[in-house]
Order: structure tokens, then sequence, then C-alpha cells
């Protein structure tokens, strides 16, 4: 795998992400090649990463072996307009945009272009992100996402593409929603006392440890709750209120909006 030329076409901060991740592993710089309009990101990436630049999507999809499509969702018909014919026969296609569907992405470069449908997450900035993969396409294409993505994190399958919608709402934004709690427990931490960077601390502490309990633990969420929750006590007088207030019912309507959202973009 790491004699595959893998290039990108957007060099976002999803795209560094995994760059940086291909550079972890020992990917060669020379066999990474990106596609970025802006020539101060391209400057950058070249000099962080060692990689190769361009401001021609046609010029870095001539190299790929694998072509990671890493721009946003509203930007992609034009991004690929044209590539298809650069591409090598035999060239795997990794879309990591939220929403576009395989049909569109066929579409728009052949039905003879091997596509594997991605959906990441910012984590994997970190290293420890969760991307989910669809495709249709053979094993070796699916096998050639999995190297770019596992780089960065963890990667799975679905086997039917409707699912990426789910998927999209759960992983792909859940982020935000962990991060969304963070800041209100810190803010609400600083009104009762702590200074803003304890707080900060605390909340950042606190979700990395939760994360990793229910990551690697044998228990289920529901399982970690109760056992951190004594009948009567603080954590349980917090959850009290939160269920009060509608909490659950909140998080369950933003999940499903988000999936919904995904469905929208897919057209």
């Amino acid at each position: 795998m790491q004699e595959l030329t893998i290039s990108f076409i957007g060099g976002g901060n999803m795209a560094e992400a995994l760059i940086a991740g291909l550079r972890r592993s020992g990917h060669d710089g020379t066999r990474i090649w990106v596609s970025e309009p802006q020539q101060a990101r391209r400057d950058y990436l070249h000099t962080t990463y060692a990689v190769q630049v361009s401001p021609d999507n046609g010029e870095v999809a001539k190299q790929a072996d694998v072509l990671v499509l890493a721009v946003k969702p509203q930007q992609m018909k034009a991004a690929v307009n044209g590539i298809s014919n650069c591409l090598k026969a035999d060239a795997s296609v990794v879309s990591i945009a939220a929403g576009i569907s395989s049909s569109s992405l066929h579409e728009w470069l052949g039905d003879r272009v091997s596509i594997v449908r991605v959906m990441p997450n910012t984590p994997a900035l970190v290293g420890a992100g969760m991307s989910v993969l669809f495709s249709d396409a053979d094993e070796m294409h699916k096998q050639r996402a999995e190297y770019v993505l596992q780089a960065c994190g963890v990667s799975v399958r679905v086997e039917r593409e409707s699912q990426m919608h789910a998927v999209t709402a759960l992983s792909g934004s859940g982020p935000a929603y962990f991060f969304l709690l963070a800041e209100i427990m810190k803010a609400t931490g600083v009104k009762l006392g702590l200074s803003e960077e304890l707080a900060s601390q605390l909340a950042a502490q606190t979700a990395l440890g939760a994360g990793k309990m229910l990551a690697e633990s044998d228990r289920t969420a529901e399982q970690l709750r109760h056992q951190v929750t004594s009948p009567g006590g603080t954590t349980q007088a917090a959850l009290d209120e939160m269920y009060e207030m509608g909490l659950p019912a909140a998080v369950r309507k933003g999940v499903l909006a988000a999936s919904k959202r995904s469905e929208e973009l897919a057209g």
C-alpha cells in the first residue's frame, strides 16, 4: 500500500488530517499529491508534510492510484468537472463529502470509475478519527480507502448506502455534540467560581476519560452511567434535572435533524 500514489482534491482540515496520518505511518511524501487553489495553503502543506502540491485538479488526478475528494459538498460537482479522463483505469476514488451519493459521483465522473464513499470525523486531526465507508466497488478499492483512513483512526464498513445518513448524524456531526456539552460544562464551572483555565481542563479531561472508558470497557454506555450514578447523590441530582429539562429528547431530535439534512444534500 505504501507504493500507492494518493492524491487529494482539496487541502482543508480533513485532507490535512489524512495527510498527517499517512506521513506518520511512513507513506512517502513524493507519493502524496494535493490540489488546492490557495497558494498560501499549498505552500503550508508542502513545507509541513513534504508533499507535492498543485493548483490543477487534473494534474493531481492524473497521478492518483487513490484520489480523495476532500471538498465541501456544494463544491464537489465543479471540483470533479473534467477529471474523469485524467484518471487511471484502476484508480480508486474516495469521497469524504457529506451527503453526496455514489450515484451523483458516477453521474459526474462516469460509470467506470470505482467509488468509495466515506464519512470521517474531525478527531482524525488527532489520530482518533471514526470513519465509515460504503462501496459497491471491488475489495481492492475498499482496502485502499481503509489504508488511508486507518492512518488517523478507526474505520468500519456499512452494507447499505442509505445507512450513511445515520452515520453522518451520529459520528460525522457527533463531535460537535460533545464539544457543545463541554462548552456548557466549562461555562457553568466558571459561573460556580472556577477559573476558565481550570474549568476547561476539567471538562476536556472528563470528556477524554469518559470516551476512553466507553471505547475500551466491555460495558455499555447505559451500564457505565449507572456505575457512576449513586442513588440520591450529586450525579443523580444532575441527571434528574437534565431529564426534566428534556435533554434526551433534544439530543434525539438533533441527531434526526442531521440525518434529514444529509438526505437533503443527497438530493
